[in-house]
């Protein structure tokens, strides 16, 4: 018989850590991405934006954790711009974000600027 896995209690209500209460991230948010995503998302369960949240904790948490690492190895104690590019240019599992962040971009690239487009439409 398999055995409930990490995530058993999102679906019975205990929420992600444990606690039914605020999220670290937005829900809402969360969901508006998911429908704006393609236009077949028609419907999404009330669980999917609590996986898709933690997802998004995870993947922050270990991109600061990398991020943390290039501040420490420049003897500074404030992680920077650059702190985050060195991070993504090293490892190999953020490579999708190569052409967001680097180096030879310009300090004025907008990174709202899907968000920008958004509202405009």
């Amino acid at each position: 018989m398999r055995q409930a896995g990490a995530y058993s209690g999102i679906l019975s209500g205990g929420g992600i850590s444990g606690r039914t209460g605020p999220h670290l991230l937005p829900l809402a948010r969360i969901k508006k991405i998911m429908k704006k995503s393609s236009v077949d998302v028609k419907m999404i369960s009330g669980e999917a934006p609590l996986v898709f949240s933690k997802a998004c904790e995870l993947f922050i948490e270990e991109l600061t954790k990398r991020s943390w690492n290039m501040t420490i190895q420049g003897k500074r104690r404030t992680l920077h711009k650059e702190d985050v590019v060195s991070a993504v240019m090293t490892t190999d599992v953020f490579d999708f974000l190569i052409d967001l962040v680097h180096p030879n971009a310009s300090d004025d690239v907008d990174l709202d600027e899907e968000h920008d487009l958004e509202k405009k439409q």
